[in-house]
């Protein structure tokens, strides 16, 4: 992953160096575009995030790992949204556009973005789950994933954790049998 970086401190002056409000957008991309959409805006300096899952693909001679989407056609950029950045996002091969409301991108709390980040590096097994918008939401103590927050299911008698983007209408679901919860 890129970042972009602006150093506006100069070691001489007392004025207040700005601060760029960086945020997480969701962007809709083509259907099995998702890593060429990443890998040509990470090479415009554009810091993405495109969450993978291992998944075992049989073919007629043999079978193979491969790291696919967990929320396929869309991907992650963290940036500073103003006219000119978005103009050149866009002009990407196989991004369709931000997910918004009205024509607007809407930014992603950074909290949602952290806790897949942290089910991933964790390599705690996820799935996709149909997205519920009502339901007890609840915090994870200890463990590995500790303070993951999300909304409780009991799902055929295991307990399950739905972590949700709002913005693009996609849970994934983590099971949390022995883990200590409490409500938000």
């Amino acid at each position: 992953m890129s970042t972009i970086q602006l150093n506006w401190t100069t070691e001489t002056s007392p004025i207040p160096t700005p601060t760029v409000d960086y945020s997480w957008y969701a962007v809709r991309t083509r259907l099995r575009f998702e890593k060429k959409v990443a890998a040509q805006l990470q090479r415009k300096g554009i810091k993405t995030f495109l969450p993978l899952v291992k998944q075992v693909h049989r073919w007629s001679d043999r079978r193979q790992v491969v790291d696919v989407p967990l929320f396929p056609g869309y991907g992650f950029v963290r940036l500073s949204l103003n006219a000119s950045t978005r103009f050149h996002i866009l002009q990407t091969v196989g991004l369709h556009g931000f997910v918004g409301c009205n024509g607007e991108a809407v930014p992603i709390p950074n909290k949602q973005i952290e806790d897949i980040q942290q089910v991933l590096a964790q390599q705690v097994p996820c799935a996709m789950y149909p997205f519920l918008k009502a339901g007890q939401r609840v915090r994870i103590r200890g463990g590995c994933l500790d303070g993951l927050e999300g909304i409780l299911a009991d799902r055929t008698s295991d307990t399950t954790l739905l972590i949700s983007i709002e913005t693009i209408g996609r849970t994934i679901a983590v099971r949390v049998e022995g883990y200590d919860i409490e409500p938000i």
